[in-house]
């Protein structure tokens, strides 16, 4: 798994195209935000479902010609088992996440740095409430699940960081709007909006210049 992100990042960071001060792997080939919004939606579902026992009463069989049931299966046997984290409990001291919705209209009409910064913004302060979770969450699949989703981050992170358009270093000097939450539900919800929305747009723009 480990190897897996390590490859995605070093193909988002390789695929720099010659005049450009920006990596193409993730603007280019729409796979890979793809896969990572994927991965955020399977995220999200093992830490917001709840496993519910079967219902003993539903049996599926057939019947011979003396009308005597030959043989039968429960509904369980035939439905995939998914490994999923038990139901986690509220955070004792609430995280900071950013608010991640945001208007088409409005956004299209922004620069790509006005964007790109805006999305800094917002993940800068979603790494940092994934950290303070992580110190509050014992339970290992949820504790899992908070690693991944920093490593997800992180990447998307650094990643980021080197599109710059104008000189010198990124500085986080911004204040997205935010909202206390004591659910780590939410922490993965916004991960998914944050991908699925802004940077799946964000890399959908850049292709249409940077793409042949």
């Amino acid at each position: 798994m480990e190897l897996n992100r390590l490859l995605l990042l070093t193909s988002f960071l390789l695929h720099v195209k010659e005049g450009h001060a920006r990596p193409m792997g993730p603007i280019c080939d729409n796979r890979l935000i793809q896969k990572y919004i994927g991965e955020a939606k399977d995220m999200e579902k093992r830490v917001v479902r709840k496993q519910c026992p079967p219902k003993p009463s539903t049996r599926l069989g057939w019947q011979d010609r003396a009308g005597s049931s030959s043989w039968h299966l429960t509904a369980a046997a035939l439905l995939p088992q998914q490994s999923e984290c038990q139901a986690l409990p509220a955070l004792s001291c609430p995280v900071v996440l950013p608010l991640v919705d945001f208007n088409m209209r409005q956004w299209k009409n922004k620069s790509d740095e006005i964007k790109r910064r805006e999305i800094l913004c917002n993940l800068v302060l979603l790494v940092g409430a994934v950290t303070e979770a992580q110190g509050q969450v014992s339970q290992e699949c949820g504790a899992g699940q908070l690693s991944q989703l920093y490593r997800h981050a992180s990447s998307f992170l650094l990643l980021l960081q080197t599109f710059g358009w104008e000189e010198g270093p990124w500085e986080p000097g911004c204040s997205p709007r935010s909202i206390e939450q004591t659910h780590v539900t939410e922490i993965f919800l916004t991960y998914r909006q944050l991908v699925q929305g802004k940077l799946r747009f964000f890399f959908h723009n850049l292709a249409k210049d940077s793409c042949d």
